[in-house]
């Protein structure tokens, strides 16, 4: 969770609220009385925590489950006072039903998920775009989060991504999108049947955010080899038939 978060939560948690941190395993949120997650306690703080102090919550408030199996996570309506879900989303197979969840069991809440800076930039874990492991392309305005399916396509077109040069460009508040919420959020995922459309939501991203930084779009030595190999096996294929 960035740092702005993280202080604006000391500041509007009051003692007495009661917080669940979902999806929290590898970097738990000290402040939560409660976390669900599908990995056990134990095995907790892969990455550290989030927050300063110590663990509020215990092995005894740690509910280990499948936030996505389609039964009711074990609270009530509005019986937590506020939902922390950072880095999780991204990651998980249906994250509407998590989206409901939270929106049932909760007053309000914090979300947190990679922008698309950062997840359609190449280079940012290894020789691919984003994190190998993301399932999903997040958009959030207002009071609104929509999820894409992140195409294996977007590691094929240069112009769907960012070059790797672009990441160190990114401040740690430009790498994250932030949804902060009381009562309610609209989600719901986009897909596209049209391949144009889909092309075209990648790359005007990529164009209109490079134009604006006053990037000239690059294409990594990756993608310049993966042309020309493409280009070289067309010819043949061109020659083969001739």
């Amino acid at each position: 969770m960035i740092h702005e978060s993280l202080e604006r939560l000391s500041q509007i948690l009051a003692e007495d609220d009661l917080v669940l941190d979902v999806g929290g395993w590898a970097r738990p949120f000290s402040r939560a009385d409660l976390v669900l997650d599908q990995m056990p306690y134990e095995t907790r703080g892969l990455y550290g925590h989030d927050g300063e102090g110590p663990e509020r919550f215990d092995a005894s408030s740690w509910i280990q489950r499948d936030i996505c199996a389609r039964e009711p996570w074990p609270f009530s309506d509005n019986q937590i006072d506020f939902a922390i879900c950072s880095q999780t989303l991204e990651d998980v197979r249906d994250p509407l039903w998590v989206c409901a969840e939270l929106v049932r069991v909760a007053k309000a809440g914090y979300i947190e998920v990679p922008s698309r800076l950062e997840e359609q930039t190449y280079g940012i874990q290894g020789p691919w775009v984003g994190w190998g492991h993301h399932r999903w392309l997040v958009d959030i305005s207002d009071r609104r989060i929509e999820f894409v399916f992140k195409h294996h396509i977007i590691h094929g077109k240069p112009a769907a991504h960012f070059p790797a040069t672009f990441a160190g460009n990114l401040k740690p508040a430009e790498r994250v999108q932030s949804l902060w919420w009381k009562g309610t959020f609209e989600f719901s995922e986009r897909t596209f049947q049209d391949p144009q459309a889909l092309d075209d939501y990648l790359s005007s991203f990529v164009s209109c955010e490079l134009q604006r930084r006053g990037f000239h779009a690059q294409l990594h030595p990756r993608a310049t080899r993966w042309r020309s190999r493409a280009a070289g096996t067309l010819s043949g294929k061109v020659k083969s038939k001739a």
